[in-house]
Protein backbone atom coordinates (compact mmCIF):
# COMPACT_ATOMS: atom_id res chain seq x y z
CA UNK A 1 0.00 0.00 0.00
CA UNK A 2 1.27 3.57 -1.05
CA UNK A 3 1.73 6.21 1.81
CA UNK A 4 1.23 9.62 0.76
CA UNK A 5 2.62 11.04 3.49
CA UNK A 6 5.34 8.77 4.87
CA UNK A 7 6.94 9.81 8.48
CA UNK A 8 10.95 10.00 8.09
CA UNK A 9 12.70 10.18 11.29
CA UNK A 10 15.56 12.23 10.67
CA UNK A 11 18.72 12.09 13.23
CA UNK A 12 21.68 14.21 13.42
CA UNK A 13 24.19 16.27 15.91
CA UNK A 14 21.55 19.70 15.68
CA UNK A 15 24.61 21.70 17.63
CA UNK A 16 27.18 21.32 14.57
CA UNK A 17 24.38 20.64 12.14
CA UNK A 18 21.55 22.73 12.15
CA UNK A 19 21.50 24.39 9.11
CA UNK A 20 22.25 20.93 7.09
CA UNK A 21 19.18 19.00 9.19
CA UNK A 22 16.57 22.29 8.66
CA UNK A 23 17.65 21.94 4.48
CA UNK A 24 16.56 18.35 4.96
CA UNK A 25 13.40 19.24 6.21
CA UNK A 26 12.95 21.33 4.00
CA UNK A 27 13.51 19.07 1.22
CA UNK A 28 11.25 16.22 2.86
CA UNK A 29 8.58 17.99 3.26
CA UNK A 30 8.66 19.48 0.06
CA UNK A 31 9.12 15.76 -1.35
CA UNK A 32 5.49 15.42 0.36
CA UNK A 33 6.70 13.40 4.03
CA UNK A 34 6.18 14.17 7.57
CA UNK A 35 9.78 15.23 9.39
CA UNK A 36 9.85 13.91 12.75
CA UNK A 37 13.45 15.21 14.05
CA UNK A 38 15.83 13.80 16.53
CA UNK A 39 18.86 15.74 18.19
CA UNK A 40 21.70 13.66 19.57
CA UNK A 41 23.95 16.29 20.41
CA UNK A 42 25.88 16.25 23.48
CA UNK A 43 27.41 19.43 24.19
CA UNK A 44 25.23 22.05 22.83
CA UNK A 45 21.89 22.55 22.01
CA UNK A 46 20.32 23.06 17.89
CA UNK A 47 18.80 26.27 16.66
CA UNK A 48 15.48 24.18 16.32
CA UNK A 49 13.26 22.57 18.66
CA UNK A 50 13.23 18.57 17.76
CA UNK A 51 10.59 16.46 18.14
CA UNK A 52 13.34 14.13 20.76
CA UNK A 53 16.20 15.89 22.65
CA UNK A 54 19.12 15.21 23.45
CA UNK A 55 17.68 14.48 26.63
CA UNK A 56 15.14 12.01 25.43
CA UNK A 57 18.15 9.79 24.02
CA UNK A 58 19.97 9.92 26.69
CA UNK A 59 16.85 9.05 28.82
CA UNK A 60 16.19 6.13 26.46
CA UNK A 61 20.15 4.82 27.23
CA UNK A 62 18.97 5.08 31.08
CA UNK A 63 21.03 8.08 31.52
CA UNK A 64 21.49 11.77 31.17
CA UNK A 65 23.24 14.35 29.01
CA UNK A 66 25.77 15.44 32.13
CA UNK A 67 26.47 11.49 32.60
CA UNK A 68 26.89 11.30 29.20
CA UNK A 69 29.36 14.14 28.91
CA UNK A 70 31.55 12.67 31.67
CA UNK A 71 31.78 9.44 30.61
CA UNK A 72 35.30 10.05 28.97
CA UNK A 73 35.61 11.20 25.73
CA UNK A 74 33.65 11.95 22.38
CA UNK A 75 33.93 7.72 22.01
CA UNK A 76 31.87 6.39 25.00
CA UNK A 77 29.70 9.50 24.65
CA UNK A 78 28.90 8.81 21.17
CA UNK A 79 28.23 5.29 22.00
CA UNK A 80 26.00 5.93 24.92
CA UNK A 81 23.61 8.62 22.68
CA UNK A 82 24.08 5.10 19.98
CA UNK A 83 22.28 2.85 22.64
CA UNK A 84 19.32 5.57 23.08
CA UNK A 85 18.89 6.42 19.67
CA UNK A 86 18.67 2.91 18.70
CA UNK A 87 16.24 2.15 21.76
CA UNK A 88 13.96 5.39 20.63
CA UNK A 89 14.14 4.99 17.25
CA UNK A 90 12.88 1.13 17.06
CA UNK A 91 10.23 2.14 19.88
CA UNK A 92 8.81 4.74 17.49
CA UNK A 93 8.71 2.00 14.82
CA UNK A 94 7.23 -0.16 16.90
CA UNK A 95 4.47 1.64 17.57
CA UNK A 96 3.65 2.75 13.99
CA UNK A 97 5.00 6.36 14.24
CA UNK A 98 7.51 6.24 11.56
CA UNK A 99 8.23 4.75 8.39
CA UNK A 100 11.63 5.35 7.62
CA UNK A 101 14.58 7.01 8.71
CA UNK A 102 17.62 9.18 7.39
CA UNK A 103 20.75 9.91 9.76
CA UNK A 104 23.42 12.29 8.79
CA UNK A 105 27.08 12.65 9.78
CA UNK A 106 30.75 12.20 9.91
CA UNK A 107 32.46 8.91 11.20
CA UNK A 108 31.18 9.90 14.89
CA UNK A 109 27.82 10.24 13.55
CA UNK A 110 27.90 7.24 11.02
CA UNK A 111 28.85 5.27 13.90
CA UNK A 112 25.77 5.57 15.53
CA UNK A 113 23.68 5.60 12.55
CA UNK A 114 24.47 2.37 11.89
CA UNK A 115 23.66 0.66 15.42
CA UNK A 116 20.10 2.64 14.79
CA UNK A 117 19.95 1.28 11.07
CA UNK A 118 20.67 -2.33 12.92
CA UNK A 119 18.05 -1.46 15.18
CA UNK A 120 14.99 -1.34 12.83
CA UNK A 121 13.32 -4.45 10.91
CA UNK A 122 14.23 -5.31 7.37
CA UNK A 123 11.31 -3.29 5.05
CA UNK A 124 11.54 -0.08 7.31
CA UNK A 125 13.67 2.21 4.77
CA UNK A 126 17.31 3.46 6.38
CA UNK A 127 19.24 5.93 4.95
CA UNK A 128 22.77 7.22 5.86
CA UNK A 129 24.27 10.23 4.74
CA UNK A 130 27.92 10.34 5.77
CA UNK A 131 31.60 11.07 5.21
CA UNK A 132 32.77 7.76 4.67
CA UNK A 133 29.64 6.23 2.77
CA UNK A 134 31.00 2.55 1.43
CA UNK A 135 34.44 3.41 3.01
CA UNK A 136 36.74 0.66 4.01
CA UNK A 137 35.96 1.84 7.44
CA UNK A 138 32.89 0.27 8.05
CA UNK A 139 32.80 -3.55 8.95
CA UNK A 140 30.64 -5.65 7.15
CA UNK A 141 28.80 -6.83 10.33
CA UNK A 142 28.12 -3.38 11.23
CA UNK A 143 25.97 -2.97 8.30
CA UNK A 144 21.91 -3.35 8.05
CA UNK A 145 20.36 -6.13 5.52
CA UNK A 146 18.58 -3.19 3.23
CA UNK A 147 20.90 -0.22 4.41
CA UNK A 148 21.18 2.80 1.38
CA UNK A 149 24.14 5.25 1.66
CA UNK A 150 25.30 8.39 -0.03
CA UNK A 151 28.70 9.86 0.07
CA UNK A 152 28.17 13.47 1.92
CA UNK A 153 30.55 15.20 -0.48
CA UNK A 154 31.38 18.71 0.26
CA UNK A 155 29.50 18.80 3.48
CA UNK A 156 32.12 18.60 6.45
CA UNK A 157 31.19 22.47 7.35
CA UNK A 158 28.37 24.27 6.05
CA UNK A 159 25.95 24.13 3.41
CA UNK A 160 26.90 24.56 -0.40
CA UNK A 161 25.57 23.90 -3.43
CA UNK A 162 27.55 20.53 -3.75
CA UNK A 163 26.74 18.95 -0.51
CA UNK A 164 22.89 20.03 -1.59
CA UNK A 165 22.88 17.54 -4.08
CA UNK A 166 23.51 14.57 -2.07
CA UNK A 167 21.48 16.20 1.26
CA UNK A 168 18.50 16.36 -1.57
CA UNK A 169 19.14 13.63 -3.20
CA UNK A 170 19.01 11.31 0.02
CA UNK A 171 15.73 12.75 1.17
CA UNK A 172 14.03 12.54 -1.74
CA UNK A 173 15.07 8.99 -1.55
CA UNK A 174 13.96 8.02 1.57
CA UNK A 175 10.71 9.69 1.31
CA UNK A 176 10.36 7.39 -1.96
CA UNK A 177 11.43 4.41 -0.14
CA UNK A 178 9.11 5.18 2.75
CA UNK A 179 5.99 5.59 0.19
CA UNK A 180 6.85 2.22 -1.94
CA UNK A 181 8.37 -0.13 0.79
CA UNK A 182 6.90 -3.51 1.00
CA UNK A 183 7.86 -5.32 4.53
CA UNK A 184 8.79 -8.77 3.93
CA UNK A 185 5.26 -10.58 4.17
CA UNK A 186 4.08 -13.66 2.75
CA UNK A 187 1.48 -16.04 2.95
CA UNK A 188 4.10 -18.83 2.91
CA UNK A 189 6.37 -19.93 5.03
CA UNK A 190 9.78 -18.62 4.04
CA UNK A 191 13.32 -21.10 3.73
CA UNK A 192 16.23 -19.16 4.10
CA UNK A 193 19.11 -20.49 1.83
CA UNK A 194 22.72 -19.22 1.32
CA UNK A 195 24.52 -19.86 -2.17
CA UNK A 196 26.69 -19.07 -5.14
CA UNK A 197 26.84 -19.47 -8.93
CA UNK A 198 29.36 -22.23 -8.61
CA UNK A 199 26.18 -24.11 -6.41
CA UNK A 200 23.77 -25.26 -8.39
CA UNK A 201 21.57 -27.05 -5.68
CA UNK A 202 19.16 -23.87 -5.68
CA UNK A 203 18.43 -25.08 -9.07
CA UNK A 204 16.60 -28.35 -7.89
CA UNK A 205 15.09 -27.35 -4.65
CA UNK A 206 13.57 -24.01 -5.38
CA UNK A 207 10.37 -25.92 -7.75
CA UNK A 208 10.49 -28.61 -5.09
CA UNK A 209 9.83 -26.26 -2.47
CA UNK A 210 7.13 -24.32 -4.22
CA UNK A 211 5.16 -27.57 -4.91
CA UNK A 212 5.08 -28.08 -1.21
CA UNK A 213 4.02 -24.94 -0.56
CA UNK A 214 6.63 -22.75 0.36
CA UNK A 215 8.70 -19.88 -0.39
CA UNK A 216 12.21 -19.84 -0.85
CA UNK A 217 14.51 -16.94 -0.56
CA UNK A 218 18.27 -17.39 -1.50
CA UNK A 219 20.98 -14.92 -0.20
CA UNK A 220 24.49 -14.43 -2.37
CA UNK A 221 26.91 -15.42 0.04
CA UNK A 222 29.61 -13.02 -0.73
CA UNK A 223 29.82 -11.50 2.10
CA UNK A 224 27.06 -8.75 2.34
CA UNK A 225 24.40 -11.65 1.38
CA UNK A 226 25.51 -14.06 4.76
CA UNK A 227 24.94 -10.58 6.72
CA UNK A 228 21.60 -10.02 5.56
CA UNK A 229 21.34 -13.77 5.65
CA UNK A 230 21.90 -13.74 9.84
CA UNK A 231 19.83 -10.35 10.23
CA UNK A 232 16.80 -12.54 9.26
CA UNK A 233 17.68 -15.09 11.01
CA UNK A 234 18.36 -13.24 14.02
CA UNK A 235 14.56 -11.52 13.99
CA UNK A 236 13.09 -15.51 13.19
CA UNK A 237 12.15 -14.39 9.42
CA UNK A 238 12.71 -17.98 8.61
CA UNK A 239 10.67 -21.48 8.69
CA UNK A 240 13.62 -23.57 8.28
CA UNK A 241 16.99 -22.36 6.59
CA UNK A 242 19.08 -25.01 4.10
CA UNK A 243 22.47 -22.93 4.73
CA UNK A 244 24.58 -24.25 1.87
CA UNK A 245 27.07 -22.50 1.38
CA UNK A 246 29.72 -21.63 4.59
CA UNK A 247 32.39 -19.84 2.87
CA UNK A 248 31.91 -16.49 4.35
CA UNK A 249 32.96 -18.31 7.73
CA UNK A 250 36.03 -19.09 6.04
CA UNK A 251 36.49 -15.92 4.99
CA UNK A 252 36.04 -14.28 8.83
CA UNK A 253 39.06 -17.19 9.99
CA UNK A 254 41.28 -16.08 7.20
CA UNK A 255 40.47 -12.21 8.24
CA UNK A 256 39.40 -11.41 5.17
CA UNK A 257 37.43 -8.43 5.85
CA UNK A 258 35.82 -7.14 2.31
CA UNK A 259 33.90 -10.70 2.41
CA UNK A 260 33.41 -11.55 5.78
CA UNK A 261 29.58 -11.76 7.12
CA UNK A 262 30.95 -11.12 10.35
CA UNK A 263 32.06 -13.43 13.62
CA UNK A 264 28.32 -14.63 14.16
CA UNK A 265 28.13 -16.49 10.88
CA UNK A 266 26.35 -19.70 11.19
CA UNK A 267 24.84 -18.33 14.38
CA UNK A 268 21.67 -16.96 14.48
CA UNK A 269 19.64 -19.41 13.00
CA UNK A 270 20.64 -21.73 15.66
CA UNK A 271 20.28 -19.12 18.42
CA UNK A 272 16.91 -18.61 17.09
CA UNK A 273 15.85 -22.11 17.12
CA UNK A 274 15.22 -22.39 13.64
CA UNK A 275 15.57 -25.73 12.55
CA UNK A 276 18.67 -25.73 9.89
CA UNK A 277 20.16 -28.15 7.05
CA UNK A 278 23.50 -27.31 7.01
CA UNK A 279 25.72 -28.21 3.44
CA UNK A 280 29.46 -27.07 3.26
CA UNK A 281 29.22 -25.54 0.46
CA UNK A 282 32.65 -23.76 -1.10
CA UNK A 283 34.59 -24.10 2.48
CA UNK A 284 37.62 -24.76 0.66
CA UNK A 285 37.76 -20.96 -0.75
CA UNK A 286 38.80 -18.02 0.43
CA UNK A 287 37.49 -15.30 -1.50
CA UNK A 288 39.22 -12.06 -2.30
CA UNK A 289 39.66 -8.93 -3.49
CA UNK A 290 40.66 -9.54 -7.23
CA UNK A 291 41.77 -5.81 -7.86
CA UNK A 292 44.17 -6.53 -5.15
CA UNK A 293 47.77 -8.20 -4.75
CA UNK A 294 47.27 -12.09 -3.40
CA UNK A 295 48.63 -11.44 0.39
CA UNK A 296 51.56 -13.54 0.78
CA UNK A 297 50.42 -15.98 3.33
CA UNK A 298 48.18 -17.36 0.09
CA UNK A 299 50.74 -16.88 -2.86
CA UNK A 300 51.72 -20.79 -3.02
CA UNK A 301 48.19 -21.12 -2.82
CA UNK A 302 45.72 -22.30 -6.37
CA UNK A 303 44.01 -18.91 -7.31
CA UNK A 304 40.94 -18.27 -9.70
CA UNK A 305 40.10 -14.54 -11.00
CA UNK A 306 36.14 -14.61 -10.80
CA UNK A 307 35.96 -11.59 -12.48
CA UNK A 308 37.55 -8.08 -11.65
CA UNK A 309 35.95 -7.98 -8.26
CA UNK A 310 36.41 -11.09 -6.77
CA UNK A 311 39.13 -14.34 -6.63
CA UNK A 312 39.35 -17.09 -4.70
CA UNK A 313 42.20 -19.04 -3.38
CA UNK A 314 42.16 -22.33 -1.88
CA UNK A 315 42.72 -23.14 1.72
CA UNK A 316 45.51 -25.85 2.50
CA UNK A 317 44.54 -29.17 4.26
CA UNK A 318 45.06 -27.58 8.08
CA UNK A 319 43.22 -24.69 7.55
CA UNK A 320 40.20 -27.25 5.68
CA UNK A 321 40.58 -29.08 9.28
CA UNK A 322 40.52 -26.31 11.27
CA UNK A 323 37.20 -25.08 9.44
CA UNK A 324 35.55 -28.60 9.83
CA UNK A 325 35.93 -28.20 13.78
CA UNK A 326 34.69 -24.19 13.66
CA UNK A 327 31.29 -25.41 11.94
CA UNK A 328 30.97 -28.38 14.27
CA UNK A 329 31.55 -25.95 16.73
CA UNK A 330 28.79 -23.84 15.73
CA UNK A 331 26.12 -26.27 15.25
CA UNK A 332 26.66 -28.07 18.44
CA UNK A 333 25.49 -24.55 20.06
CA UNK A 334 22.17 -24.21 18.19
CA UNK A 335 18.79 -24.44 20.34
CA UNK A 336 16.94 -25.70 17.42
CA UNK A 337 16.98 -29.53 15.25
CA UNK A 338 20.31 -29.64 12.91
CA UNK A 339 21.16 -31.76 10.27
CA UNK A 340 24.38 -31.74 8.44
CA UNK A 341 25.04 -33.28 4.46
CA UNK A 342 28.34 -33.72 4.05
CA UNK A 343 28.98 -34.25 -0.03
CA UNK A 344 31.81 -36.47 -0.55
CA UNK A 345 31.88 -36.07 -3.81
CA UNK A 346 33.05 -32.46 -3.77
CA UNK A 347 31.78 -28.98 -2.49
CA UNK A 348 31.71 -26.57 -5.57
CA UNK A 349 32.59 -26.55 -8.96
CA UNK A 350 35.89 -25.46 -9.44
CA UNK A 351 36.55 -28.47 -7.37
CA UNK A 352 36.29 -31.42 -10.07
CA UNK A 353 39.16 -32.81 -11.79
CA UNK A 354 40.48 -30.44 -14.47
CA UNK A 355 38.80 -27.40 -12.71
CA UNK A 356 41.36 -24.21 -11.49
CA UNK A 357 40.55 -25.51 -7.51
CA UNK A 358 40.68 -29.39 -7.58
CA UNK A 359 42.74 -30.31 -4.63
CA UNK A 360 41.43 -34.09 -3.35
CA UNK A 361 43.93 -34.20 -0.98
CA UNK A 362 42.74 -30.98 0.61
CA UNK A 363 39.21 -32.39 0.20
CA UNK A 364 39.77 -35.46 2.31
CA UNK A 365 41.72 -34.03 5.05
CA UNK A 366 38.07 -31.82 5.06
CA UNK A 367 36.01 -34.50 4.48
CA UNK A 368 37.66 -37.02 7.15
CA UNK A 369 37.52 -34.11 9.87
CA UNK A 370 33.80 -33.24 9.87
CA UNK A 371 32.93 -37.13 10.00
CA UNK A 372 35.29 -36.76 13.17
CA UNK A 373 33.49 -33.32 14.16
CA UNK A 374 29.63 -33.81 14.19
CA UNK A 375 28.31 -35.36 17.13
CA UNK A 376 24.59 -36.02 18.14
CA UNK A 377 21.76 -34.09 18.69
CA UNK A 378 23.21 -33.19 15.20
CA UNK A 379 21.78 -35.33 12.55
CA UNK A 380 24.51 -36.81 10.13
CA UNK A 381 24.05 -37.48 6.91
CA UNK A 382 27.32 -38.45 3.91
CA UNK A 383 26.46 -39.05 0.46
CA UNK A 384 28.91 -40.04 -2.08
CA UNK A 385 27.85 -37.66 -4.72
CA UNK A 386 28.89 -34.16 -5.43
CA UNK A 387 27.12 -31.21 -3.85
CA UNK A 388 25.80 -29.50 -7.37
CA UNK A 389 24.50 -33.21 -8.04
CA UNK A 390 20.74 -33.83 -8.26
CA UNK A 391 21.19 -36.64 -5.25
CA UNK A 392 22.57 -34.19 -2.96
CA UNK A 393 19.04 -31.91 -3.63
CA UNK A 394 17.28 -34.53 -3.12
CA UNK A 395 19.30 -35.59 0.06
CA UNK A 396 18.35 -32.21 1.13
CA UNK A 397 14.60 -32.23 0.35
CA UNK A 398 14.29 -36.13 2.16
CA UNK A 399 15.58 -34.26 5.29
CA UNK A 400 13.38 -31.41 5.09
CA UNK A 401 10.28 -33.55 4.24
CA UNK A 402 11.01 -35.97 7.85
CA UNK A 403 10.84 -32.63 9.75
CA UNK A 404 7.55 -31.70 7.75
CA UNK A 405 6.17 -35.35 8.72
CA UNK A 406 7.45 -34.71 12.35
CA UNK A 407 6.18 -31.10 12.67
CA UNK A 408 9.79 -29.97 13.11
CA UNK A 409 8.74 -27.59 9.98
CA UNK A 410 5.48 -26.36 9.40
CA UNK A 411 3.69 -27.31 6.64
CA UNK A 412 4.13 -25.18 3.39
CA UNK A 413 0.33 -23.29 2.30
CA UNK A 414 -0.94 -24.43 -0.69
Amino acid sequence: MIKKTPRILVIGTGDTKSDELSFMRECIEGAGGIVVMMDVSVLNDPKFTPDYSKHDVAAAARTTIDAVIKSGDENSAMALMAEGASKLARQLCDEGKIDGTIILGGTLGTDLALDVAAALPLGVPKFVVSTVSFSHLIPPDRISTDLMMILWAGGLFGLNSICKSSLSQACGAVVGAARASMKPQSARPIIGMTSLSILKCMWFVKPELEKRGYELAVFHATGMGGRAFESVAAQKGFAAVMDFCLQEVVNHENDVLATSAGRDRLENAGRAGIPQIIAPGAIDMVDLPSWLPVPERFSNRPYHAHNRLIGSITTDPEGRRKTARTIAHKLERAQGPVAFILPAGGIQEWDQPGEPLHDPEGLQAFMDSMRLSIKPPVEFHEIPDHINSPAFAAKALEVFDAWVADDIVPAGVK
